[in-house]
């Protein structure tokens, strides 16, 4: 079940430390028993939003959740570090690391995380907000990949990027705009892919920390493919590259 309401359902999912991906309260509701949900769930990195009532309706799908809506999650988040640690344990193997910019679509998360645990990748790292959440659609999505594969959430995506490049990590991101072919990259080397969302791409504050920025030609109407297309391409490319490499070595 994706949604918890009301808050006695929510504060005993948090108190039995369910994984939960985060929590929605009405703007305006304080109350010493909201105060103790919002608490608990920082006690545990849970991200809590407030929002309009009426968004609360919509999530919860009824009026009746007492201004309190969480959203569980299929399993508990990784961190960077988990992430990181497990590329660098796995044996001949280069880490391989796909970084998400937005993606709000519960289904193209899922179809990541499924092909990136197709491609060898070591793991996916998404923001807190404004993007999907570890959720059971994920899960159904990813068709049990999300119980193999280490899902990173980070409150910054920037820094998480950063970090990447301080670990020696090159960073290429997708943006139908670019010159640069996603073939004319090499990534034979630690190598992060970077995606943006569906319907704004990359952001700016993203792009610029990019190594390189890579599209997909395309011919006809089409100028753009959907995101979770878009990373089974690149994705594999990066599969054949280092089959080739590894082949000639």
């Amino acid at each position: 079940m994706d949604r918890l309401t009301g808050i006695h359902a929510v504060k005993e999912a948090l108190e039995a430390r369910r994984p939960i991906d985060r929590i929605a309260i009405a703007k305006g509701r304080q109350d010493t028993r909201i105060e103790e949900i919002v608490q608990l769930a920082r006690q545990q990195s849970i991200p809590v939003r407030f929002e309009d009532r009426m968004q609360l309706d919509r999530l919860a799908n009824s009026k009746d959740h007492q201004g309190v809506v969480a959203l569980a999650a299929a399993r508990a988040a990784a961190t960077l570090d988990d992430i990181l640690s497990g590329a660098n344990h796995a044996r001949g193997q280069l880490g391989l690391i796909i970084l998400l910019d937005g993606v709000e679509d519960p289904h193209n998360l899922g179809a990541i995380v499924r092909t990136a645990l197709a491609v060898g990748a070591h793991g996916v790292v998404i923001p807190e907000r404004r993007a999907a959440g570890l959720t059971d659609t994920v899960a159904r999505s990813s068709a049990g990949a999300l119980a193999h594969l280490p899902v990173a959430k980070v409150t910054n995506l920037a820094r998480a990027m950063e970090e990447l490049k301080e670990a020696g990590y090159w960073l290429v991101g997708l943006d139908e705009r670019a010159d640069k072919v996603y073939t004319e990259v090499d990534y034979t080397s630690p190598v992060g892919i970077v995606l943006g969302s569906e319907g704004q791409g990359l952001h700016e504050l993203t792009r610029k920390r990019c190594d390189f920025v890579v599209s997909l030609p395309t011919t006809g109407p089409v100028k753009s493919l959907n995101v979770s297309v878009a990373a089974g391409v690149v994705l594999f490319e990066a599969l054949r590259q280092r089959h080739a490499a590894s082949q000639s070595e």
